[in-house]
């Protein structure tokens, strides 16, 4: 077991470049994996990391022998795992979500996973920062629009409409909009998560159309942005299922609903395993079969308003 855990904190600092971050993965301090490190090279007679102030790096050696360790490692948790999962899945699950998806729409999902797989332990961090699911010890992560990490497995789980609104207050007060163009006009209530907040993209004719547009109020979150729309502060761009519930009771009204971009997708994702742990594929596969067929978030509000492109 000495030599599996020499292995396991040599894979872990490689991963995360760091003897800090790999300790915290293991849970364990830095000066302990520094010495399981250390006599694994002693062991070898092999020098497998490269060490400086800032940086961690593999020798040559060090990366032909990463693969073999990482292989034996996930094959003595398939071990484990085979016999664990015997009884369904079961152990810690750490999950990371965007903070608006998980507000309004994971948390309820969550719940009822908990009850269904009672021998599951969940650790749940709702937060927009990308995390990096390997060096933070992330078994899953629920991610929103374009994916940019291919070292991960992806599995799509649902459309998100952007929807373009403003509450029928505000819309009174300053017309509504007949153009694309008009947005410029308006005072916009912009989401800094968004890459450029001060460019909506539509689709227009089936072509891509920039409006830019500007605003005094701007929250790095989707629910905040909703919420000062229904107050009556501006016109926001907002993913479906933040703004759905306002949508069907009538507090927002939708916008250019002809002129929407292109769908982006919810997807789940984790670290390619050769063996997948129970845990993880139960969670994955209750997600999609949660999320199969037109969302919940689509529903129940197109029909209430007219469609307004202009």
């Amino acid at each position: 077991m000495d030599r599996l855990d020499e292995i396991a904190a040599f894979v872990a600092v490689a991963d995360a470049r760091s003897f800090t971050h790999g300790a915290r993965k293991l849970d364990v301090s830095s000066a302990q994996v520094s010495k399981l490190v250390a006599r694994l090279e002693n062991r070898l007679k092999a020098r497998l990391l490269n060490r400086t102030t800032r940086d961690v790096s593999l020798t040559d050696v060090g990366r032909a022998y990463l693969d073999r360790a990482r292989e034996l490692l996930e094959g003595f948790e398939a071990l484990e795992g085979s016999v664990r999962d015997q009884s369904g899945p079961s152990g810690l699950l750490k999950v990371s979500a965007p903070m608006s998806f998980g507000a309004n729409q994971l948390t309820p999902a969550l719940l009822d996973f908990a009850a269904m797989c009672t021998s599951v332990q969940l650790d749940v961090v709702f937060s927009d920062r990308m995390v990096n699911l390997v060096e933070e010890g992330f078994d899953v992560a629920v991610r929103i629009g374009h994916l940019s990490d291919s070292s991960l497995v992806a599995r799509k789980l649902a459309a998100v409409r952007m929807v373009t609104c403003a509450s029928p207050e505000y819309l009174a007060r300053v017309g509504t909009p007949t153009d694309l163009a008009a947005l410029s006009n308006l005072e916009a209530i912009l989401d800094t998560n968004a890459r450029d907040p001060t460019v909506w993209r539509f689709l227009h004719n089936g072509e891509p159309h920039d409006v830019r547009v500007h605003g005094r109020l701007r929250f790095a979150g989707a629910d905040a942005c909703v919420a000062a729309a229904r107050a009556g502060f501006g016109v926001t761009r907002s993913p479906a299922f933040a703004a759905a519930e306002d949508l069907r009771a009538g507090r927002l009204v939708p916008l250019f609903c002809h002129y929407e971009p292109e769908l982006i997708h919810v997807h789940a994702v984790y670290p390619h395993a050769r063996h997948l742990a129970a845990k993880v594929r139960g969670f994955v596969d209750f997600l999609a079969e949660r999320y199969a067929g037109e969302p919940e978030w689509h529903q129940g509000w197109g029909s209430k308003h007219p469609a307004m492109a202009g």
